[in-house]
């Protein structure tokens, strides 16, 4: 990998299970010794790191650096007078990290992988985004896109790697 971080955003539906994803690709991606950072957005604001609060976990799975973002703070906390971007945010707190993992920031530009459980009994949030380059799920879904289990995260660490490699101007959003 390149000096620049592979930004890669972990979205879907509330209870979907996007931190069980992203602590997952965390402990699959500090094994292979890559640097990972993650970025939490809060569009409600936050208190941080209390044990089982969702920053909380990313660090405790291994994160060299974790973040959570809201319009009103940026965890490391400091206060802030508007919502950073990813990009921002990448450029001022994850020097030296090599991979980063958001979660939410279905807005922003960034290649997307969606988390997504059956029991919600909500489809796909970002099935018409071009961004979307992955799909977690339960079921069987008809996406154009690459399927995976919650128990294949070596294989999602696998293609977020090779996509990196071969789409690298897609990594930066």
């Amino acid at each position: 990998m390149t000096a620049a971080a592979a930004v890669f955003s972990i979205v879907g539906e509330s209870d979907a299970g996007k931190t069980t994803v992203i602590e997952g690709l965390v402990a699959e991606l500090t094994a292979l010794g890559l640097r990972v950072g993650t970025i939490k957005h809060d569009v409600h604001g936050f208190q941080m790191d209390r044990e089982g609060k969702d920053s909380f976990r990313h660090k405790a799975a291994g994160a060299s650096v974790s973040l959570i973002s809201s319009p009103w703070q940026v965890g490391m906390v400091r206060d802030t007078d508007h919502e950073h971007t990813i990009a921002e945010l990448v450029e001022v707190f994850m020097v030296g990290v090599e991979v980063v993992l958001t979660e939410g920031y279905h807005h922003e530009r960034w290649p997307k992988v969606e988390v997504h459980r059956r029991a919600i009994g909500k489809g796909l949030r970002c099935a018409a985004d071009e961004t979307l380059i992955a799909v977690v799920s339960d079921e069987a879904l008809a996406v154009d896109v690459p399927r995976f289990g919650f128990e294949q995260m070596a294989e999602v660490v696998r293609f977020l790697l090779e996509y990196a490699g071969g789409a690298r101007g897609a990594t930066r959003g």
